[in-house]
Parts: structure tokens; sequence; C-alpha cells
């Protein structure tokens, strides 16, 4: 089995490296893609990790972007991207940075609302990653017993961007992400494939075609967020523009909002084998 999409510890998944690989391997996933948000810490440890468990890892990011053109969000993959480059890191750790110290000012809002909590205590269940993420700020609050999950109620009580039928969450504090042009050109210049990841969550269909024109490689259809509708769409997509078709679980553990376990959504092989035929760093 082959899952193209998968997180880890080092951003917002709730399981190590170790145990993220060692779930794969038990389920029966030979090729599988470490795609942590923003960064691409800890890729090396992991090949090594899967070298030692049989399991090929693909080195992998996504990156948090923004659709400036039509203002909705968008996340892109980089597949066989090379660890460390400058070019990810330099486009990506503001907003790593950022997001840390915008969750610090999220548990002050929380605090001073009543709530039980401290930023220690927070920052010990992301031990290990880059920063916190909102999935370690209400696994605080359920260990204080004020939830009994990561999502629900109280994560949309804190955490709702509003509309013009509610307001926003007492704990919202907007980011800006990385423009999806950017997010595409660094990828590349890591030597990495761009892949549009989950259209169908951000309704990113209408970008792929001028996306295609500066790089775009593939486009995920398979992922627990996508319906039927989601599916053919991207399908169509990938036909009209020769783009490869990925899958994957999308995996964060104990902070995931879909319970997708590792390899419940694949990529077939031909499609992995054209993602092959398109990588061109040779160390991977």
């Amino acid at each position: 089995m082959i899952d193209l999409h998968c997180h880890t510890k080092v951003s917002d998944c709730s399981y190590t490296n170790e145990e993220v690989i060692a779930m794969a391997k038990q389920r029966g996933v030979t090729n599988l893609a470490i795609t942590n948000h923003d960064t691409t810490d800890g890729l090396k440890d992991a090949i090594r990790i899967g070298k030692q468990a049989g399991v090929n890892i693909i080195p992998g990011i996504e990156i948090s972007a923004f659709d400036t053109k039509r203002g909705r969000r968008a996340h892109l993959l980089g597949l066989y991207i090379t660890p460390g480059h400058p070019s990810i890191k330099e486009l990506c750790q503001p907003l790593v940075e950022k997001r840390h110290l915008v969750s610090k000012m999220m548990v002050e809002r929380i605090i001073a609302a009543g709530y039980d909590i401290t930023w220690e205590q927070v920052k010990a269940l992301a031990e290990g990653g880059t920063g916190v993420y909102k999935q370690h700020i209400m696994h605080a609050l359920l260990e204080k017993g004020y939830t009994k999950t990561i999502y629900g109620a109280l994560y949309k009580e804190l955490f709702r961007r509003g509309s013009d039928t509610e307001g926003a969450g007492i704990a919202f504090i907007p980011i800006d992400y990385i423009p999806a042009e950017e997010a595409i050109r660094a990828i590349q210049e890591a030597e990495g494939i761009p892949i549009l990841a989950h259209p169908g969550q951000f309704d990113n269909f209408e970008a792929a075609e001028e996306w295609v024109g500066i790089g775009l490689k593939g486009i995920e259809v398979k992922h627990p967020l996508h319906d039927a509708n989601h599916r053919a769409k991207a399908i169509d997509l990938a036909q009209r523009f020769d783009l490869i078709q990925t899958g994957g679980s999308d995996f964060h553990g104990f902070y995931s909002d879909t319970d997708s376990t590792i390899g419940s959504y694949t990529t077939d092989p031909i499609q992995f084998d054209r993602l092959m035929e398109h990588k061109s760093n040779v160390l991977f």
C-alpha cells in the first residue's frame, strides 16, 4: 500500500516518527510520505527509521498556503523534497514561528476566559515538535475535563472564524499564510514535486489550471474529507491537465478530525510510478 499524506509529532500528530512508521508497517503500508506542516524537520530521522522497519519513507511537506486571487486557504504537498533545503526554510520558518506565538496568545485568552490550563502544560504536549497547534491546546483542555473530544462544540466556541451569522471564537486569531504560488515554487526549488492537497476542503478546484502553469504536477484524489463529488472533480482536473493522482490518509493520530488511519486512503501503484518518473532528487 502507498500512503502519500501522513503527519507525525513534528507538527500536529499525536504520534512520533517511530510510532507512525511502526503503525504503517503493521498495516501493510510499503511506501509512506511524511508530510508535516511547514517543516522538513525530522525527515532524515524518519527515513532512517523506515529503512530499519522495511517501510520506504518519501520525504515530504504540507505547506499551509493561501489563494490570494480567490481569498481562500490551500494546502500544497511537496513530495520527494530535500530535507532542510533553504528555499523551504526561508519561506516556512516565519509561519512556524508566527503560529507558535499566536498559539500562546490563544492560550492567554482562554485562561482569561476562566479555563484552568497553563502555557507550560500546553507546551509539554507539543514537545518534540516545531511548536504549539490548536490541537495541543484542546488536548490540555481535555485533560482538565472541559471536553471529551479534540474537535467538537468547545473547539468551535474557541476557534471558529466567524461569519455573517455568528461572531468569531473567543480565542480566534487569524494568521497570514503563504501565497500558493510561492509554495509551489519553493517546493520545486527544493527538488520536490508539488501536489494540490485535498482541494475539496477549501474548494481549490478553480485554481488548479492556473497553478499547473507554474509547476503543479499532481492532485490529491483520495482523502478522508473527499466525497464522491470531490473525487470526480479532482479526477477530471487530473485527466485534463495530465496531473498525477495521489491518495493519502492525512493521519494525525489522536488529533484527527476524520478518524482516518494510516493506509486507509492510498495511491494507485500506476500513479506512484508516474510520481517516481518526476522525481529529481537521486538521494530518495
